[in-house]
């Protein structure tokens, strides 16, 4: 996609069903308009790891679903790691095979920001959050600069968007709107701990966030696996009667292509699978008697 520039997205913002506010320092809000009759859904991706400056982001595969999104007027929630910022002077990780050749001239952290923003520009109207994953937390720990912040500043003064710079974890409220008839859903992103299992896939997190945040959706990162797991739970209403909830998780991949070719690297020498590339889709219907109901399907 080409560069988009502000007539283009005033008139995309003008035709959009959605909009997004931020409420609170951590949470946002997008109002989702449907139309009274008729047959209707809305799209949303979600992702997390892009790694977007790493020289195995699958970039063509990012534009591609970016493209998607536009396509499908469908906001854009990140649950961090969008920087993979390994190949600093000081990273006794660094490795220059895995720098792309745009980062190999000047400051290398300003370059991660200014080039990322020219990349995301074109969509920034788009994305609804982006949230710190452990990779911008960590620059931010040692080098006193906040990417993610950054990026942002970049994206709403530069670009027309409204993005929110999200936490680790954060919160998404989706209200959608027809007439007098108003629905809800509760989204939580959390980029995620340790290392995941091979067997489990890191599915434990869910119990574990479950525990500590209620949500209707749940959006997680960090080990670059990709499932959706549904549950059901059981409860009243308002009046006392019996209801069922359902609750959808979705644990988001990575764009980088960590393994490759198995011939070597951090992923190899531990041990590590292949592991999926891409994001979710989340697509709401609205149904008379069900309500919002919300299915995934990944982004391939």
């Amino acid at each position: 996609m080409g560069e988009v520039n502000a007539h283009q997205l005033e008139g995309a913002a003008m035709a959009r069903s959605w909009s997004v506010e931020h409420t609170y320092r951590n949470v946002s809000t997008i109002v989702f308009q449907a139309p009274h009759r008729g047959g209707w859904e809305q799209w949303m991706l979600v992702s997390s790891d892009r790694h977007h400056d790493n020289a195995k982001c699958d970039q063509r595969m990012e534009r591609r679903h970016l493209d998607q999104a536009r396509d499908r007027d469908a906001p854009v929630i990140d649950a961090g790691d969008l920087f993979c910022a390994m190949q600093g002077k000081w990273d006794k990780r660094a490795d220059r095979s895995a720098m792309r050749e745009e980062y190999q001239q000047g400051p290398y952290l300003d370059r991660l920001v200014s080039e990322a923003a020219k990349f995301y520009g074109p969509y920034a109207d788009l994305f609804a959050v982006i949230g710190r994953g452990n990779h911008e937390t960590s620059i931010a720990k040692y080098h006193e600069t906040d990417l993610t912040e950054r990026l942002v500043a970049l994206l709403n003064e530069n670009h027309g968007g409204k993005v929110l710079a999200g936490g680790y974890g954060g919160w998404v409220r989706l209200q959608f709107r027809r007439q007098k008839e108003h629905r809800s859903k509760l989204l939580h992103y959390y980029h995620g701990t340790g290392g995941g299992g091979p067997v489990t896939a890191d599915m434990i997190q869910l119990d574990r966030m479950r525990n500590r945040a209620d949500a209707d959706i749940y959006v997680f990162g960090h080990t670059h696996d990709s499932w959706c797991r549904r549950i059901s739970v059981a409860g009243l209403t308002s009046c006392g009667r019996p209801m069922q909830r359902e609750i959808i998780a979705v644990k988001c991949p990575s764009y980088k292509d960590a393994y490759h070719d198995g011939a070597g690297g951090y992923e190899i020498e531990k041990g590590h699978p292949p592991k999926p590339l891409g994001a979710w889709w989340l697509r709401f219907t609205w149904h008379r008697t069900d309500g919002i109901c919300v299915e995934a399907m990944e982004a391939k």
